[in-house]
């Protein structure tokens, strides 16, 4: 089990500790956390009526990745998992509600799904983050999973301006072969917007893209959390030496 591993980021880090949530107090946790990044900073807008909660459909359905601070037993970091037995049970993965998804139908069953990564604005130094991973790594072995696949997002606002710029700058170096290429429902309306402005890619995709990853195509627009979202696909077999010695048991 997850929870038995002592990761070498938490011999580095004594102070946080990782573990998959097991129980819905726990999760909670989880949800509280995302509340305060996604609704309170980043200013999306909420889909659940409890205050204070970001929650949907996924949620129970998902494991949950929790990081905590041992002092104060905060959790301060939190990713969420779909495996694609689960993701049968509700009705497909999170990501075909953003795009279509039908080129990667035949990865599905070998496919873990990600969503919902975000660290408290306290403790961005990275020690969470690499927790995060080790923990996502060792949830692959567990679960026997070839791919990673989720939506990473880029703020939308400024209009859209800077994600469609930094969009033209990455799919020239990271896009997937075509027979992996997935369509956006909600297409961010690239032809609108200026593609030439610099932009700092965001750190959750710059992880996504140095471990190996793809992109899967244009950008959608999510309206709920005012982002672009682009669809990653990490195939376990692309993942770069840096990361390997976490994903490679």
């Amino acid at each position: 089990m997850l929870s038995e591993h002592l990761s070498q980021a938490q011999r580095v880090q004594p102070r946080l500790q990782l573990s998959l949530a097991h129980s819905e107090e726990e999760v909670r946790e989880a949800q509280r956390l995302r509340y305060k990044v996604f609704v309170e900073e980043m200013g999306a807008h909420p889909t659940c009526r409890e205050p204070g909660i970001d929650r949907d459909i996924y949620d129970p359905y998902c494991d949950h990745l929790l990081v905590r601070e041992r002092d104060s037993n905060e959790v301060i970091g939190t990713y969420r998992m779909l495996t694609a037995a689960r993701a049968k049970e509700v009705g497909g993965f999170y990501s075909r509600n953003e795009f279509d998804l039908t080129r990667l139908a035949n990865l599905s069953e070998r496919t873990v799904e990600v969503g919902r990564s975000c660290v408290h604005p306290d403790y961005r130094s990275g020690a969470v983050i690499a927790m995060l991973w080790e923990g996502l790594a060792k949830y692959m072995q567990t679960h026997n999973a070839e791919y990673l696949m989720g939506c990473a997002s880029i703020s939308i606002s400024d209009g859209g301006h800077v994600a469609a710029s930094l969009y033209q700058r990455l799919k020239a170096e990271s896009m997937c072969p075509i027979e992996w290429r997935v369509f956006p429902r909600y297409p961010l309306p690239l032809d609108r917007l200026e593609q030439n402005l610099e932009a700092a890619t965001p750190a959750l995709i710059k992880g996504y893209l140095r471990a190996g990853a793809y992109i899967c195509g244009d950008p959608a627009w999510d309206p709920d959390f005012n982002t672009a979202d682009l669809l990653i696909l990490l195939p376990k077999s692309r993942i770069t030496a840096r990361y390997a010695k976490h994903f490679i048991g």
